[in-house]
C-alpha cells in the first residue's frame, strides 16, 4: 500500500474528515483559555491548546476505534471504520494513540509544572473513556470531563492555579457533552441494545428528550454563573442567549426521535459553542477588564 493511501486510513481512523468531535473539544478548552487570561491569552499558549486539542482528540478517536474494534461492524454508522474493516491492526493503531498523545505532552513542555500534572488525568480520561460504555448507565459524563480537562489545564498554564470557576466550568461542560451526546446515542440506541452497550439513550429511556433539555438548561445557569463571578456582561449574556436558541430549536429535532433529526442536533452544538465562544470574546474586547 502506497504511503498516500495509509494516510488516508489514518485520517479516517483519527476523524480528521470529521472536525465535529475536535470542534466540540475545542470550545469548552477556548472557554478555558479565555476567561483564564482575561480576554487576552497569548497567541503562544492558544496556539499549544489548538494543537494539543487536535491530537488528543485524534488520539481519543484511534483509542475508542480500538475499544470498539468488535462492536463497530454490527453497528451500521461504523462498520466502515478501519479497525472494524482489518485496514488498521490492533497494535498499530495503539502505537498510533501513543505517538499522538507523546506529541500533545511534548506540546506543553513549556508550561508551569501544574499543568504537567493535570496532563496525567487528562490522558487517563481520554484514554478510558472507551470502555465505560461497558458499565457506566451514563458514560456522557465521562466524556464530558475527559471533553473538558483543557479547561483547569488553561487556568494552570495561565494563572499558575485552577480557582473554583475552573471546576464550574468543567461541570458545565459535563452538563452540555450529556445533552449533545445523547442526542449522539439517540441515533444509535437500536444497535447498542443489540450488542448490550450502555448510553444516556437507553439509560434516560422514554425521558431521553427531557433530560437533554434539563442538562443544556443547567449548562447554560453554570455557565451563566462562573460569567458573574469573572465579571462578564452584556455581550457575554447575548452569547447564552444565542446559544439558548439554538438549543430550542434542538429541542424540535429531537423531540420526534427520529435518527437522521437527532443526529442533525447533535452536529448543530458546535453553533451553541461558537455562539457562547464569540459573545465572551466580544464581551472582553468590547468591555475590556479594568
Amino acid at each position: 500500500m502506497r504511503l498516500s493511501e495509509r494516510l488516508r486510513i489514518y485520517e479516517r481512523l483519527m476523524r480528521l474528515d470529521k472536525p465535529i468531535g475536535i470542534l466540540l473539544l475545542l470550545w469548552p478548552t477556548l472557554w478555558g483559555v479565555w476567561f483564564a487570561g482575561m480576554g487576552h491569552p497569548s497567541a503562544f499558549i492558544v496556539w499549544i491548546f489548538v494543537l494539543g486539542t487536535v491530537l488528543m482528540r485524534s488520539a481519543g478517536c484511534v483509542i475508542n476505534d480500538y475499544a470498539d474494534r468488535n462492536f463497530d461492524g454490527h453497528v451500521e454508522r461504523t462498520r466502515h471504520r478501519p479497525l472494524a474493516t482489518g485496514e488498521v491492526k490492533p497494535a498499530e493503531a495503539l502505537a498510533l494513540a501513543a505517538a499522538l498523545a507523546a506529541m500533545a505532552f511534548m506540546l506543553i513542555l513549556p508550561l508551569h509544572p501544574l499543568v504537567r500534572w493535570l496532563s496525567i488525568p487528562a490522558v487517563f480520561l481520554a484514554a478510558s473513556y472507551p470502555f465505560t460504555k461497558r458499565f457506566l448507565s451514563i458514560p456522557q459524563a465521562y466524556l464530558g470531563v475527559a471533553f473538558g480537562f483543557g479547561i483547569p489545564m488553561a487556568f494552570a498554564a495561565i494563572q499558575f492555579s485552577v480557582p473554583v470557576e475552573a471546576w464550574v466550568l468543567l461541570v458545565a461542560n459535563v452538563f452540555w457533552a450529556i445533552a449533545y451526546d445523547t442526542e449522539y446515542a439517540m441515533v444509535d440506541r437500536p444497535d447498542d441494545l443489540k450488542i448490550g452497550l450502555k448510553t444516556s439513550a437507553i439509560t434516560f429511556g422514554r425521558f431521553d428528550v427531557a433530560a437533554v433539555m434539563i442538562c443544556y438548561a443547567l449548562f447554560l445557569a453554570l455557565m451563566a454563573w462562573v460569567g458573574m463571578e469573572m465579571g462578564r456582561g452584556v455581550f457575554y449574556v447575548l452569547g447564552l442567549l444565542a446559544a439558548a436558541a439554538i438549543i430550542v430549536y434542538h429541542f424540535t429535532l429531537i423531540r420526534g426521535r427520529d435518527r437522521d433529526r437527532c443526529f442533525r442536533a447533535f452536529l448543530h452544538n458546535n453553533w451553541v459553542g461558537l455562539a457562547v465562544f464569540t459573545g465572551l470574546v466580544l464581551d472582553y474586547w468590547i468591555k475590556p477588564m479594568g
